[in-house]
């Protein structure tokens, strides 16, 4: 029994350092590396208007409602309208009578029959009757809302029979055909934004681009971040969920290894497996930098060329003796 114990014993350790067959990862070093940065952004109605009536009156009739698409210069509500209707009967017929006697006289003038002094005075109340005309039409356009743009109605604040100023709001409608994105745009981003120039944007999962068409002059409430206001040219309902995905470039000597090859160490620091010249694990300390998706960005005394063990420490113990499995 003793024998057998000692045997087992002794080895032990041929079994546990058994040469391994591991994935490599071969280390490129680089003196940058990039990233995508994900920003907020709050996609908007491009334009966003809150209509009423410029006379006061009597609602007559409120022709949409919440969530209709309107045309521009659709109809969309209008005021009791008899007596602005009557006022332009009558400055309509008080055109047409002076435009008579003016073109009357005017007749008459080219025969000598009117003196001059009539004949502008005629003339003169003809133009009063078309300014008094015109008044009377705006008037009676004034007691209409028509759709400024094609849009989507937003929110109905009154009904009809509800007594109205020019100042009461009636109907609210947003732009229906364009929107926008609105990103607050850090300090380091913003030395690289170009007007002009199309940057990508994940909507509602769809990758889509827009325009950087205006930046805030100045940053807002003491931070570092300045509006940056992007067009689509595709429509998305506004509310939905956005980011814009900016490529960042920052400066630092390193090299991308799988992230599952990391194992933390110390004061801050990780360790990596290499294979070192003799084909066992040896251990490298790093320092993580970045980490993007499955892999990490890292610093230390890594060099180009140098393989390293996919899966770390889980795959391998230090002094093992490995091997690709490719």
């Amino acid at each position: 029994m003793k024998k057998v114990l000692i045997l087992s014993i002794l080895f032990l350790p041929a079994f546990s350092f058994a040469q391994k067959y591991v994935d490599l990862h071969e280390v490129v070093i680089g003196e940058e590396y990039s990233f995508n940065k994900m920003l907020p952004a709050k996609v908007t109605p491009k334009r966003q208007s809150i209509l009423g009536f410029e006379t006061p009156g009597k609602v007559r009739e409120i022709k949409v409602d919440v969530g209709d698409i309107v045309k521009k210069g659709q109809l969309l509500a209008e005021l009791e309208s008899a007596e602005v209707l009557a006022s332009l009967a009558e400055a309509k017929a008080n055109l047409l009578m002076a435009k008579n006697i003016f073109e009357r006289s005017r007749t008459l003038d080219e025969k000598n029959h009117v003196s001059q002094q009539r004949l502008e005075n005629e003339e003169f109340k003809f133009q009063i009757a078309k300014a008094q005309h015109s008044a009377a039409m705006t008037r009676v356009q004034q007691t209409k809302i028509r759709a400024p743009y094609d849009g989507l109605i937003q929110n109905r604040l009154l009904d009809e029979g509800s007594i109205v100023n020019p100042s009461i709001p009636v109907l609210e409608i947003l732009d229906s055909e364009y929107v926008e994105a609105r990103v607050a745009l850090p300090k380091s981003a913003i030395e690289g934004a170009s007007l002009g120039k199309k940057y990508s944007f994940i909507v509602d999962g769809q990758t889509v681009d827009a325009m950087l068409t205006r930046l805030a002059p100045m940053s807002s409430k003491g931070s570092n971040n300045r509006l940056a206001i992007f067009s689509f040219d595709t429509f998305f309902n506004p509310g939905a969920t956005a980011r814009l995905v900016l490529k960042v470039r920052e400066f630092k000597r390193g090299a991308w290894v799988p992230l599952s090859s990391l194992s933390q160490a110390e004061q801050g620091l990780w360790t990596v497996f290499t294979v070192s010249e003799d084909a066992s694990s040896q251990k490298d300390y790093v320092e993580l930098i970045h980490i993007e998706q499955n892999m990490a960005y890292v610093s230390g005394t890594l060099q180009t060329g140098d393989q390293v063990v996919v899966g770390g420490a889980s795959k391998v113990a230090e002094g093992q003796s490995i091997r690709d499995s490719q």
